[in-house]
């Protein structure tokens, strides 16, 4: 079985529309693209290094889309983009120029590829892809990289139709810049109990 790892950078009320550049996503009359450049520094950037080595990725048809325009072009800023298997989710979209992506239709396709044989799968951007597994309790580990603003509107990391989980932190950094990164497993139901008892 396969672990599929969210990668995301959000905002502290969980905005993460847009955090490379102010045309990335302008959907929604979203004006504030861009958001994550004033917060590199140099553990962030070591940060990205590690995050990016080369993995398989799972990405909803619009991330899918923007990276095709970019990365091909730019591919020595992240190493084997090219080469990995790009899995996306679209029921619009069938087929692209870019080396190695297939193409999946729906949840059981997703399902069918997590429980395969082979290396984990990243999963970068693509909220609406994020939504469905974790409505469906399939995202094994979060990377979050928490950056210290607030905007208010725009898309979100968790809305609507997140089941109740618990997640354990395996690891922690916080950047000169404020940003708190930080890495969760999957850890089973959501426990209770009262404060003080």
């Amino acid at each position: 079985m396969r672990k599929i790892i969210v990668l995301s950078m959000i905002t502290l009320d969980g905005v993460m529309q847009a955090p490379g550049g102010p045309e990335e996503d302008t959907s929604g009359g979203f004006k504030y693209g861009g958001w994550v450049a004033p917060y590199g520094d140099e553990v962030y950037g070591k940060v990205m290094e590690k995050q990016m080595k080369p993995a398989d990725l799972l990405l909803g048809r619009k991330t899918f889309e923007i990276f095709a325009s970019y990365w091909p072009q730019h591919e020595k800023e992240w190493p084997g983009i090219t080469d990995v298997t790009k899995y996306v989710l679209s029921k619009t979209m069938k087929k692209s120029d870019w080396k190695n992506s297939v193409f999946l239709e729906s949840l059981t396709d997703i399902e069918k590829l997590k429980n395969s044989e082979g290396s984990d799968i990243k999963v970068w951007g693509s909220g609406k892809l994020i939504q469905l597994l974790l409505k469906n309790d399939l995202v094994d580990e979060l990377w979050l990289k928490i950056h210290p603003l607030t905007l208010g509107n725009g898309k979100k990391l968790f809305d609507n139709g997140t089941i109740p989980a618990a997640f354990t932190l395996i690891e922690s950094t916080v950047t000169p810049s404020g940003v708190i990164i930080a890495n969760y497993n999957r850890a089973g139901k959501v426990k209770t109990g009262t404060i003080g008892a």
